[in-house]
């Protein structure tokens, strides 16, 4: 039947429109367009900011935004590695063509912020293209690295870009050949041009990147010594005491960590006592740091009660059989007074504690950890402001009775 024939006119049709699509999706036709607007608007940035933008309603950013931004910080496409395409026509109007200080770069940085702010589809091609980037710096000149360092240090402090990116710099060959930890140093003290070490530190903690910076270096240098007189050297004392204080952050995690399983196992206090000693050397801990993480250590090795009558007999008898641990390192008066704003911020923080904290500072006191001037000190003036009012008025008695104790008299009044 002739009805039947009707199908062959729509397969016609359809190979037509395959064919439009490939002339229409073409790499070298979108090149072409924007290393002509480029050459046309040369080195004034705020035309190629307008460029672009009145561009994106003609040409399709959205599938060929690498080849974007190939060519806005290198003036074509890239090929693997980092070199130039030589089959498609370049411009010399770019960011690796632009001159090599922060004042061109800022500008340059302005031009992509204008862009992704205009087409915000654009936001995740461009982490892609910056990571891209930086797996490619090998094949760049020093000075082309230099330029995208420093570019890069502003677009992170100006939030264009997660720190994320900084995990293609962890790549093992430009790690093996010095690369990444010499262009970190670029781009650290570019970002640090723009924000305070603690902006810095934020984003980077934000992503997880603060604990992986000593792997810029090779697993034999990777150490905190080696870093730190790296980037010290550099002119970057904050980057090196950043992760300095990084590295004894995680290590004091790890040492809370084996002392509640060390307590959760029922070790011997003499064993667990001779371990922090060895920890305290080994890792060049202060002993007001050490007696914070004993404490917490001890408060999280057990299961508390969740009623506040209960919780108050069970945290004194714990607290009494780990007061010899406690007493080892409360041998200086700040370490006594370090323990003491811990008791009252753990109390402050855990509800059904409030009521328990005169009662463990008089354990405290008897068992020979806290002395009377830490605590008279506490009472004075070293207290914080959490729960101060409460636990003030529940040391009241007893700093009185500090006051006026004669030997021998008890504490049975005041400890009820």
């Amino acid at each position: 039947m002739s009805i039947c024939q009707k199908p062959t006119l729509t397969g016609q049709r359809f190979k037509t429109r395959k064919r439009d699509e490939k002339e229409r999706f073409d790499p070298s036709q979108f090149q072409e367009s924007i290393v002509q607007g480029l050459n046309q608007t040369g080195t004034d940035l705020e035309a190629v900011a307008k460029f672009l933008d009145a561009s994106g309603a003609k040409l399709d950013y959205r599938r060929y935004a690498e080849t974007l931004f190939d060519i806005l910080v290198a003036g074509g496409m890239l090929a693997p590695g980092g070199t130039l395409s030589d089959d498609m026509t370049c411009t010399e109007f770019c960011l690796f063509k632009a001159q090599e200080d922060m004042e061109t770069m800022q500008a340059y940085a302005q031009v992509f912020n204008k862009l992704i702010r205009r087409y915000k589809y654009l936001e995740k091609g461009f982490e892609e293209e910056i990571k891209k980037l930086l797996l490619f710096l090998k094949g760049f000149t020093e000075s082309e690295r230099n330029k995208l360092a420093m570019l890069t240090g502003i677009l992170l402090a100006n939030g264009n870009i997660s720190a994320s990116i900084l995990s293609s710099l962890f790549n093992e060959n430009l790690v093996k050949e010095g690369v990444s930890p010499c262009f970190a140093v670029k781009l650290f003290k570019s970002w640090l041009s723009e924000k305070d070490i603690n902006s810095v530190a934020a984003s980077l903690r934000k992503v997880g990147m603060d604990n992986r910076l000593m792997e810029l270096f090779p697993a034999n240098k990777r150490s905190c010594e080696h870093f730190s007189k790296y980037f010290t050297d550099a002119g970057l004392k904050e980057i090196s005491d950043f992760a300095r204080n990084q590295q004894s952050i995680g290590a004091r995690k790890e040492l809370q960590k084996e002392l509640e399983d060390l307590m959760s196992c029922g070790e011997p206090l003499k064993d667990i006592i001779a371990y922090v000693r060895e920890e305290i050397k080994k890792n060049n801990i202060s002993e007001q740091t050490m007696i914070g993480l004993i404490w917490s250590s001890v408060m999280s090795s057990v299961e508390w009660n969740k009623k506040e009558e209960l919780v108050t007999e069970q945290a004194i008898k714990h607290l009494k059989q780990y007061s010899p641990l406690l007493k080892a390192f409360t041998s200086q008066g700040l370490s006594e007074l370090t323990l003491l704003l811990k008791i009252q911020e753990y109390c402050y923080d855990n509800i059904h504690f409030m009521k328990a904290f005169q009662k463990i500072v008089v354990l405290l006191y008897k068992a020979d950890v806290l002395s009377e001037e830490a605590i008279l000190k506490w009472y004075n003036e070293a207290h914080q402001a959490k729960g101060k009012s409460v636990f003030l008025e529940q040391m009241k008695k007893f700093v009185e009775w500090l006051k006026n104790a004669e030997e021998g008299k008890h504490l049975v009044s005041v400890c009820h």
